[in-house]
């Protein structure tokens, strides 16, 4: 090798001069699990096992050298012992070495030369080996052929067999790379061929080990001779075989020939089977119209497909691909024309399937009159509305859709959007991709049948993005008025027309929804129902349902009005009616079950048409257990720091507690009922008010600096935050400062700034609804929400009594009267409360 030292340079000594490990010397030993390394080679290794790891740290301090063995047995062995590994190996150098993070390396390892372990001595984690060398020896000392003696002829004639006996294998395996062929065929030092050739070789590892031992190497040349003798007769064996499964494919694929044959004796007698199942596919997409541009594409692929085997893979995503093509509604048919009834039927029918729900009725009268007025006008261009109906859950948004589509006369679909994270899922895949399928918008219109549906996006608000991509951007072209005419699907790969398409969606909340598909949307909120709007619920739809689903429907069956109201107030509590229904499905289980025990019903002698039940008040305990909810949260006497603020959720509006205690102590301020940041905000916001106005009001404490507060909102389980409650912690901590509770039976919401102003709040009625439900008698609203007041249902203005504040001495005053100023109070602005409803009894 160029640049090596002469080994025979006199006072030199070889294994210093090179760097190489003396065959005496301690070294690590690398135990290698199904692996063997040669001289000569260079590979890089995983070290992943502990006992490997140390000894390569071990190697890294002392001369990057370790003597590598393979292992007889399966697995990691800790601190190897004598016997674990074979005897032979080859002592390797570091050439590169990594650490991973996980703790394990990655080592390129160069062998150097072949050895034997005389003694072993297990050292930490590690074993330390001493060797001797096999064969020519270490790099440098090793006799080059040509240099010091001839090749005999039956050592050279062993190599060439030995020589042929590889290529015969790599022809055989084709995983021998060329420059490994190229350098075997150069070599004719046996040691070095050994070491070639069985680094390349694909044996079980004791076969390596094998050809690793021996220090003669015409006896090494007929071990490896033996080896790729008896590999190339298993690999000829496996030729000869794959030959026989070949030739059995090629029977098919006469049998598909002569096939072919047929199908051409059959065109030229008129009778071809595949041309015609072309033409009627043709035939089929051409009756749809579906365009220039798309029956041009279409064109393409069909050519496509008659020049492809029928049984090709490619055949099969082709014929897919037109099959989608021809089943998709392109133009409107007959069974999807425009709406022929009238403004006033559509009214009834809204008005039969829902109770109340007047801003989204109103919408869809609109939009059926405008469709009637250009009727008569050509052409119609009314592009369908995208509607987003948002709501607590129960309240009837997804039954609503359905009623829009009975309304219109139009065909009904829904997606249901909760949990999708994959772009593909509204787009689809390419369809290049095995399994590919056109997004949920195409795989829906396909099923509808029709290009003008009622198309019901569900849960749009549980959409959620990852690293597939993100749904809610796909759809923006999906909801888009100006775009959707020219929808792109990634599988069908031409334009879709959606505009004629009646799109409404359905959310809980629109805070998660992302503002640039918010903004394509209009916004119809859905609000929860009062005490009445469910009674009359329940007695038109809730229970002619339950009964007839639950066997009862020719029963005599009634529920009194205060039965219905116990049921509201006592056993559920929320903004829908989905609890209402299953408390009234069990009433009717529950019913059923005892009308077939007392011998009514099929197997019974008297008829169920004559079993009569009235249910009362009195009842309920007996049908559905004790009553959910207590109200444990409201106390009805006065409380000293306790005061009800308003909170709005997803799933409609909550009373919110708020209690405070005070002791001495250094001013500090405590929050606890798992709030969120701006609810803390608040909090602050109100202790720093009151120490702004503490000379105005008759505080029990010298020193509001060395006082603590802390502030402490029931149900610390459930997270709560919003800037809304800023006027219902000041009350709390005021009625601890001054040691007066405020009045009993009043909640209040409003965001409280520095100045002492009550800025409004949204979600009024869901608010006020939780008071009612809460039996409270009178809420405080921020002025600027009377509108919003004035907007609610007569019944619900009615059932509890609202006054109007601007700023918090005007809530002060409300829940205080004089009693916590001082003797002359300084009032910042006149107070403007105004009343108005009437006082409610409680519940």
């Amino acid at each position: 090798m160029s640049g090596e030292p002469d080994p025979k340079r006199s006072g030199i000594n070889i294994f210093s001069a090179l760097g190489v490990k003396k065959p005496g010397e301690e070294c690590p030993l690398l135990p290698l699990r199904d692996l063997a390394l040669f001289p000569h080679t260079i590979v890089p290794v995983y070290i992943t096992y502990k006992s490997g790891i140390a000894a390569v740290e071990e190697a890294l301090k002392r001369d990057l050298r370790l003597f590598a063995s393979p292992l007889k047995i399966q697995g990691d062995v800790i601190c190897p012992s004598q016997g674990d590994t074979y005897e032979t190996g080859t002592l390797v150098r570091i050439v590169q070495h990594l650490r991973l993070p996980d703790g394990t390396y990655r080592v390129v390892l160069h062998g150097e030369y072949r050895g034997r372990i005389i003694s072993l001595k297990k050292s930490g984690d590690h074993s330390l080996v001493r060797l001797k060398a096999l064969g020519p020896g270490p790099r440098g000392a090793e006799r080059r052929a040509g240099e010091s003696e001839a090749l005999t002829l039956e050592r050279a004639a062993l190599v060439r067999s030995v020589q042929k006996a590889f290529f015969q294998y790599a022809e055989f395996s084709k995983k021998v790379s060329t420059e490994v062929l190229s350098m075997a065929d150069r070599t004719e030092n046996p040691e070095r061929l050994c070491n070639i050739i069985g680094n390349a070789l694909a044996v079980k590892t004791e076969k390596k080990a094998a050809l690793l031992d021996g220090d003669d190497p015409g006896r090494r040349l007929e071990i490896l001779l033996e080896i790729l003798e008896l590999e190339n007769e298993i690999l000829g064996i496996q030729k000869n075989i794959s030959g026989k499964v070949k030739s059995r494919m090629d029977k098919h694929q006469r049998e598909y020939i002569l096939h072919e044959q047929i199908r051409e004796i059959n065109r030229e007698l008129g009778k071809d089977g595949r041309e015609d199942e072309f033409a009627e596919l043709e035939n089929s997409i051409k009756e749809k119209d579906p365009g220039e541009e798309v029956l041009n594409k279409a064109g393409k692929e069909l050519t496509r497909l008659r020049k492809l085997q029928p049984f090709s893979p490619e055949a099969g995503v082709i014929r897919a691909y037109l099959e989608w093509i021809a089943d998709l509604p392109w133009k409107e048919g007959a069974e999807g024309g425009e709406y022929q009834g009238s403004l006033a039927e559509a009214e009834k029918i809204l008005e039969e399937d829902h109770y109340g729900m007047e801003k989204a009725k109103e919408r869809i009268l609109e939009f059926i009159a405008v469709r009637e007025l250009l009727a008569g006008t050509a052409p119609v261009s009314v592009k369908g509305p995208i509607l987003c109906f948002v709501g607590p859950p129960g309240t009837g948004k997804t039954s609503l859709g359905k009623s829009v589509a009975r309304a219109l006369e139009r065909r009904f679909v829904r997606v249901s959007l909760g949990g999708v994270r994959d772009e593909a899922e509204i787009r689809g895949h390419r369809k290049t991709y095995v399994g590919a399928l056109p997004g949920k918008i195409l795989q829906s219109m396909r099923k509808a049948g029709t290009t003008n549906p009622v198309f019901l996006l569900d849960e749009i608000d549980k959409l959620s993005g990852d690293f597939r991509g993100d749904p809610a951007s796909a759809l923006l072209e999906v909801l888009d008025p100006e775009q959707n005419n020219t929808f792109a699907d990634h599988y069908l790969e031409v334009p879709y027309d959606l505009s004629r398409v009646l799109f409404i969606a359905t959310a809980n909340s629109i805070h998660t929804i992302p503002f640039p598909l918010l903004d394509r949307m209009e916004v119809i909120e859905i609000p929860g129902y009062g005490e009445q709007e469910k009674l009359a619920i329940a007695k038109r739809f809730l229970i002619p349902k339950e009964l007839a689903e639950n066997g009862l429907k020719d029963a005599q069956i009634s529920f009194r009005d205060d039965a219905l109201i116990s049921i509201i107030r006592h056993w559920t509590m929320e903004s829908g009616v989905r609890g209402l229904e299953r408390e009234i499905a069990r009433c009717a289980r529950r019913i059923a079950r005892r009308a077939v025990e007392n011998g009514y019903g099929r197997s019974g002698e008297k008829s169920i048409a004559s079993y009569k039940k009235n249910i009362k008040k009195e009842d309920l305990e007996k049908l559905l257990g004790r009553r959910k909810y207590k109200r444990d949260l409201v106390f009805k006497e006065e409380r000293i720091g306790v005061s009800y603020g308003l909170a709005w959720t997803e799933t409609g509006g909550a009373i919110l507690p708020v209690e405070t205690k005070s002791y001495s102590g250094g001013g500090e301020l405590t929050i606890t009922g798992n709030l969120g940041d701006v609810m803390k905000e608040s909090a602050r916001i109100a202790l720093s008010y009151l120490r702004s106005e503490q000379e105005r009001f008759r505080f029990t404490f010298k020193d509001i600096g060395k006082t603590d507060f802390h502030i402490h909102v029931p149900e610390g389980a459930i997270p709560k935050d919003g800037p809304s409650a800023g006027i219902t912690l000041a009350v709390s901590l005021l009625s601890t400062l001054c040691g007066r509770a405020p009045k009993p039976g009043t909640a209040m919401t409003g965001e409280l700034t520095l100045t002492g102003r009550i800025l409004p709040i949204g979600g009024l009625k869901e608010k006020i609804l939780a008071a009612i439900r809460n039996g409270m008698e009178r809420v405080l609203l921020p002025a600027d929400n009377q509108e919003d007041w004035n907007d609610l249902d007569k019944d619900l203005k009615s059932s509890i009594e609202a006054e109007f504040v601007e700023t918090a001495p005007d809530v002060f005053k409300a829940l205080f009267g004089g009693l916590i100023y001082g003797n002359r109070p300084k009032r910042a602005g006149k107070t403007t409360g105004t009343k108005t409803g009437k006082k409610r009894t409680p519940a």
